[in-house]
């Protein structure tokens, strides 16, 4: 199966009530470990990758990964989709690329750090969708800034999505996916205990999809922080202090409320860290790369197995036939026809 567009796997996720894992790579063990728990749940999947996974793999490696994905694992619907675009350059890469979905995260400024104005993040949303539409390429945007920081991106300043403003957000852009401001984080050191939906601010995205029910909604820094992960890590040597992630049954509850994304990074940096770390103190004498990368992987598959399965995407990768980017490129112009004309 070819890479698809995003749009499609959350249209359908939409119509089954399930709500699809989009997970971070940067390296051949990560994408390996995706597609493997992909096969083995039948799961369609998003896999994602942020401006410093392109830089650090560089596009070529990243997408030819890709391209082997697609070679050998063809029943898998798969997304190419890059995370937390910093403007529509970056976008424009992408989609140069071969990437079949792109975020523009206007909600801060090019720098990736300086939050913007809400007139800014419309613009240079509106100029991505454009662009991106045109090819069949689906566009997610933010609003409201999350805390930490991923990758580099991130203010460090929190402020939550408010519903009114998402409404007109959505009209003004035309977006897809809508990221939701809540009260989740980037990293590993989300919460000082465990948060419930009070903490989460899951009301907000419940307030906005009741406004927005036909906008699929994106959960941000959506890791689940395993204590389990944690412990591993520490045991042989690491130093990860206490801290808690977004339980997985608040995700569901988004899921239940219009949320059909679902973002998750640390999880699969934590489980690859202490699988490596408890490999090299059970052999300190070993240094063959497979050695450790190995159960690395393993670790990693685990946790998007786990992730598929409690998101509801497990079963679902043989539902449809995949719709090619130029005929999705018709259905926007037909869309935008529709609008015009109303």
């Amino acid at each position: 199966m070819a890479l698809v567009t995003m749009r499609q796997l959350l249209d359908e996720a939409a119509k089954g009530g399930y709500g699809v894992g989009a997970f971070n790579v940067n390296n051949l063990e990560q994408v390996q470990a995706i597609m493997e728990a992909a096969q083995e749940t039948n799961s369609p999947v998003i896999i994602q990758a942020s401006r410093g996974a392109r830089k650090y793999a560089n596009d070529r490696f990243l997408y030819h990964l890709m391209v082997a994905a697609e070679e050998v694992y063809p029943e898998i619907p798969v997304s190419l989709h890059q995370d937390h675009g910093n403007g529509p350059d970056t976008c424009r890469s992408a989609i140069e690329l071969g990437f079949t979905s792109v975020m523009m995260d206007g909600s801060l400024e090019e720098d990736g750090k300086t939050p913007s104005s809400f007139e800014y993040n419309v613009r240079v949303t509106r100029e991505v969708v454009e662009m991106a539409h045109e090819r069949g390429v689906t566009v997610e945007g933010e609003l409201g800034t999350l805390g930490g920081i991923e990758d580099g991106h991130g203010s460090g300043v929190v402020a939550l999505t408010d519903p009114d403003q998402a409404v007109e957000f959505v009209e003004q852009t035309g977006v897809d996916a809508l990221a939701v401001a809540i009260g989740t984080s980037h990293g590993a050191y989300k919460f000082t205990k465990e948060p419930d939906r009070e903490i989460l601010a899951m009301h907000i995205i419940e307030e906005i999809n009741e406004w927005l029910p036909t906008t699929h909604l994106v959960m941000h820094g959506s890791s689940s922080v395993p204590k389990e992960l944690v412990d591993i890590i520490n045991e042989y040597g690491g130093e990860i202090r206490p801290t808690w992630g977004v339980p997985v049954n608040e995700i569901q509850a988004g899921i239940e409320h219009g949320v059909r994304k679902v973002n998750v990074d640390t999880d699969l940096r934590l489980a690859a860290t202490g699988a490596i770390r408890k490999a090299f103190a059970e052999k300190p004498g070993e240094f063959d790369p497979r050695y450790y990368l190995k159960p690395a992987r393993e670790a990693m598959k685990a946790v998007v197995k786990a992730r598929m399965e409690a998101f509801g995407q497990a079963g679902h990768a043989g539902d449809y036939e995949p719709i090619s980017l130029g005929d999705m490129a018709v259905r926007y112009r037909e869309e935008g026809h529709k609008l015009t004309t109303a």
